[in-house]
């Protein structure tokens, strides 16, 4: 089994709720194969996307040894596969390979990660528009939910698309690890 550092780009500040969700998520799945985790606030979405070419070759120069995730909303492109395309599009730029690209875990809320906690919170959201804001303690009550949902494999179908899509980027980086 391989084991990996987590560098994850999110937007917002320091303080904000995607943040504090991303980093519970990460202390309650506390897998055997996750080294320390680095949290790396972007501010808005454009600081952000230019910021990722530069990160990924970073990660890319560790070896296998770390792993980029990217956490950001979908608002302003049709779904998360559109969203993916541009981050694509700024590593095509840069020279980066298809190979390195595909090992970026990207988490995608449509609409603000407040979409996810209210649907982890009570089963049902609308990702068609913003989700209620939210404080620390419910993300964190939200990502512990979640945590638990992916290391039980249990099954995700009902999910927004959004929260099922990232759960795909998910798996797929942990299936990569463990073999």
């Amino acid at each position: 089994m391989k084991r990996t550092q987590i560098i994850c780009l999110h937007e917002g500040r320091p303080n904000s709720v995607d943040r504090s969700f991303v980093n519970s998520f990460l202390k309650a799945y506390s897998a055997k194969w996750m080294r320390p985790w680095t949290l790396v606030p972007c501010g808005d979405k454009t600081r952000l996307l230019e910021r990722f070419p530069k990160e990924l070759k970073i990660c890319g120069s560790r070896g296998g040894n770390t792993t980029l995730i990217v956490m950001a909303d979908v608002d302003d492109c049709k779904d998360s596969d559109a969203l993916k395309a541009k981050y694509r599009k700024a590593a095509q730029a840069e020279g980066i390979s298809q190979d390195l690209f595909d090992q970026v875990v990207f988490a995608f809320p449509k609409y603000r990660i407040e979409n996810w906690i209210q649907y982890l919170k009570t089963e049902i959201t609308d990702e068609n528009v913003e989700g209620p804001r939210v404080k620390n303690p419910e993300a964190v009550t939200a990502a512990k939910k979640l945590a638990d949902i992916c290391k039980s494999g249990s099954d995700n179908s009902s999910f927004p698309p959004s929260l099922k899509w990232s759960c795909i980027s998910w798996s797929n980086m942990t299936r990569r690890i463990r073999d």
